[in-house]
């Protein structure tokens, strides 16, 4: 355990030293200033940091993961169809309901929703698009059609929402798709497609394993739309800052630990009682085992989310707003497109992805080409955002075209990269992307678009997580370029060969 512990250190450090490394290089430039008070705090936090990622990441390896794999293996060897549907359907809603992101996202928005309905509206979208991934494995149903299908839905109801004059929930409802598959739902997700998929004995599992976290990134976004498509009113943003001080960390503590355990709670007890009913026989080692696992959950994703509220929101908000003062608009666009890259190292659930796609697919997919082109596509979604707040347009003149390129690749690529091309759009928009870059967007939007924060600087989230859909197709792209070209290589060296030894013949 200790040599674990000390390996997801050494990773979480790796992870968090870029981003620390930007904003104290911009500290000595003349476009930001921060006080010695917070460039200390910012320090204290990004060690906190790599605490919490690594006991996070350690935790997921050994409770989160086994948790998902065991309910989805064992519910499918039951024989049960309709019960696995109604137990993934409600284990879909619970864990969305306890996400700390979507409650965060749902009390910006509670004066003109209700942050009950909000939640619980998502909530049933998650579960039913859980219910559509089980669908898929059983009915082996081709995932790029099913995503087709929904997307053309979602843009049928987006033309009604623009008719209704309710822009502002555009942005709030790819939003929404984003935060709902955040650093707790993500290994739980995979990891119950991958038990389910082995279950059955597809032989296509490697590409049935995947694809659950892009549906359930789909039902959100939809469920928003509907609000938005029967509401009445405009979606107001107050933006108050984020100011930094060290001193309110034990409210922040405590907060933290109430909605992560209010997160974990419902997960872990669903396991067990799942556990009692479909799959005795368990060994106390596994159990014990796992409810260790959930405690390095627990304790890292509190200390996790505290130094992100303490130090990275106000450092990431004070950045847009000094940058957005003192800089120009293509130094503003470039230290965007640089602090994607580095941030997206710092998403948790990432490391979780990457690592489970490598293992799935035997090495096919390295942990490396996944993460150079997941920070690419950040580091580009990041400073289209920028420049959409610096011209004031619409998100859709993004979003229209970004997922008509990444529905048509789907057509051209192996399935296995398609369905980790969405799922790594869910997992890319965590937590570090709503808690740092959504505030640093906040800050150059409350410059140069004060009137507008709810319509510019949102849908940041939905951006970021739309890019890696084109970047990690391009990999399956190339992939099969690549291989197309080697076969036709190694067919001419072989009628060389054949032609040599005709001559030779004569």
């Amino acid at each position: 355990m200790l040599k674990a512990l000390l390996t997801k250190l050494k990773e979480a450090t790796v992870s968090v030293l870029p981003v620390t490394a930007i904003v104290l290089l911009l500290n000595f430039t003349p476009l930001v200033n921060f006080s010695q008070e917070e460039t200390a705090v910012f320090l204290i936090c990004a060690l906190a940091l790599i605490a919490g990622m690594s006991l996070f990441n350690l935790g997921a390896d050994i409770a989160m993961t086994p948790m998902g794999e065991h309910i989805g293996s064992g519910l499918s060897k039951t024989g049960k169809f309709k019960t696995l549907l109604i137990i993934c359907f409600l284990m879909g809603l619970l864990i969305t309901i306890a996400e700390p992101d979507l409650t965060v996202l749902a009390q910006q928005v509670k004066d003109i929703i209700n942050s009950t309905l909000l939640t619980v509206t998502i909530g049933v979208g998650v579960g039913l698009f859980l219910v559509f991934g089980i669908l898929k494995i059983v009915f082996r149903l081709d995932l790029g059609k099913m995503l087709m299908f929904f997307y053309l839905l979602l843009f049928a109801l987006v033309s009604i929402v623009l008719v209704g004059g309710n822009e502002g929930f555009l942005p709030l409802a790819f939003d929404s798709g984003g935060v709902t598959t955040g650093p707790i739902t993500v290994p739980f997700i995979m990891a119950l497609g991958v038990g389910v998929s082995s279950a059955l004995g597809d032989k296509r599992n490697r590409e049935n394993s995947f694809g659950f976290i892009a549906l359930c990134s789909i039902g959100p976004i939809l469920a928003v739309m509907l609000l938005g498509a029967f509401s009445s009113g405009e979606l107001t943003y107050t933006n108050n800052g984020y100011p930094m001080d060290i001193g309110h960390l034990p409210t922040v503590l405590l907060h933290k630990m109430k909605d992560v355990g209010i997160a974990l709670g419902p997960i872990v007890i669903c396991f067990f009682i799942l556990q009692a009913i479909f799959m005795r026989g368990a060994s106390k080692k596994r159990n014990r085992q796992i409810l260790i696992g959930v405690l390095y959950t627990f304790f890292g994703l509190v200390i996790f989310l505290s130094a992100v509220d303490v130090g990275f929101m106000p450092i990431g908000y004070k950045m847009g707003v000094e940058l957005a003062s003192n800089a120009t608009e293509d130094q503003m666009v470039l230290f965007a497109f640089l602090l994607g890259l580095a941030v997206v190292l710092a998403e948790p659930a990432i490391h979780v992805l990457n690592k489970q796609v490598e293992t799935v697919t035997g090495g096919a997919v390295k942990k490396s080409s996944m993460l150079i082109a997941l920070s690419v596509g950040v580091g580009v979604s990041i400073a289209l955002s920028v420049i959409r707040i610096i011209f004031d347009f619409s998100i859709l003149y993004y979003l229209v075209p970004g997922y008509f390129i990444s529905l048509g690749l789907s057509f051209f690529v192996p399935r296995l990269y398609t369905a980790i091309a969405f799922d790594s759009g869910g997992v890319a928009s965590g937590p570090m992307t709503s808690t740092f870059i959504l505030p640093f967007a906040v800050g150059i939007c409350s410059i140069l678009q004060p009137g507008s924060i709810l319509v510019d600087a949102f849908g940041l989230v939905a951006m970021v997580a739309m890019t890696p859909l084109i970047t990690i197709q391009a990999l399956g792209f190339k992939a099969v370029i690549t291989k197309h070209v080697k076969e036709k290589i190694a067919m001419k060296r072989i009628l060389d060969k054949d032609d040599e030894q005709i001559i030779s013949f004569l």
